[in-house]
């Protein structure tokens, strides 16, 4: 069993109080089964825009072994990771994102347990949630994919910051990339480079259970900055990114082309569907799709 563990949040604009009360109860019932057991929960809030949350995670100081820190600026989540890095002091650090829920008593316990080195990704699930938003619809039909037995196909492609262990050394070694400010991509990216680096990645299922979905509006606006992203960074992302597999399989120029005058001229009914109280999966697929190749015009 692993005896010392760093737990890291990142949080932006999110009360995360519940999680780390979880947590903790967790680590200290671990403490009081063994002296020689080692814990820290460290909580960076990304300068919030939110200050009402900034006011209630602070109450996370006054828990045992933990810490909340707030940082003087925003430089997004990826920086975040890695300032959160270099801030613990144990060897093995859990990441954890600050919006999802902790269902197992056993959460802490079975990563210690987990008789693997390098990183152990524990997966997701997904809670009960509204047909009427799009990112729960998406969420829902994308989780067949997030057992470990799926996740085990394609071990580095897989890989989502959402919840996973690492040893302190490859994240130091390997930090997240700073350049990926904005939404999406950051954790396909770091995939991509602990393939690279041959680190392997065991896959287990010990989920957190995700049971908060943004406004479609707000969803969709997050869809855009991350399409925006992935073509700035489509060189280094092939092969780690779906939608980038289907536009790489569209030889035909006209093809091409049609789609984009597509997107011109039915995208704005398309988010309006999207936006709406009916959202549509395939639509949500062709969205993304006409959106990126408008952007591919002048490749």
């Amino acid at each position: 069993m692993k005896n010392e563990i760093s737990i890291l949040i990142p949080v932006y604009n999110t009360v995360c109080v519940k999680i780390v009360e979880v947590i903790a109860r967790q680590c200290q019932q671990l403490k009081s089964n063994g002296d020689n057991f080692l814990y820290e929960i460290l909580v960076a809030d990304d300068c919030s825009s939110i200050k009402d949350s900034i006011k209630e995670n602070r109450i996370i100081n006054d828990f045992t072994n933990c810490r909340f820190i707030e940082k003087p600026e925003n430089t997004g989540s990826a920086a975040t990771r890695n300032f959160l890095a270099q801030a613990s002091q144990y060897n093995w650090l859990l990441f954890l994102d600050c919006d999802m829920q902790i269902t197992s008593q056993s959460f802490i316990a079975d990563y210690l347990n987990t008789d693997a080195q390098g990183i152990i990704n524990g997966g997701i699930k997904i809670g009960n949630g509204n047909n009427q938003n799009l990112r729960y619809l998406y969420e829902k039909h994308c989780e067949p994919m997030h057992t470990a037995e799926q996740r085990k196909l394609r071990p580095y492609q897989h890989f989502r910051s959402t919840n996973f262990l690492i040893e302190r050394k490859i994240i130091i070694a390997n930090p997240f990339d700073e350049r990926f400010r904005k939404s999406g991509y950051e954790d396909v990216i770091f995939g991509k480079m602990l393939r690279e680096s041959k680190v392997s990645i065991t896959h287990i299922d010990n989920p957190t259970l995700m049971t908060d979905f943004e406004t479609n509006e707000a969803y969709m606006d997050k869809i855009d900055r991350s399409i925006n992203t992935l073509h700035q960074f489509r060189s280094e992302l092939r092969g780690y990114s779906r939608l980038l597999t289907l536009v790489d399989g569209i030889h035909l120029g006209i093809v091409r082309s049609f789609i984009r005058l597509w997107h011109r001229l039915f995208g704005p009914i398309e988010r309006r569907n999207l936006t709406g109280k009916r959202p549509s999966l395939r639509i949500f697929n062709l969205y993304r799709l006409g959106y990126y190749l408008t952007l591919t015009k002048n490749d």
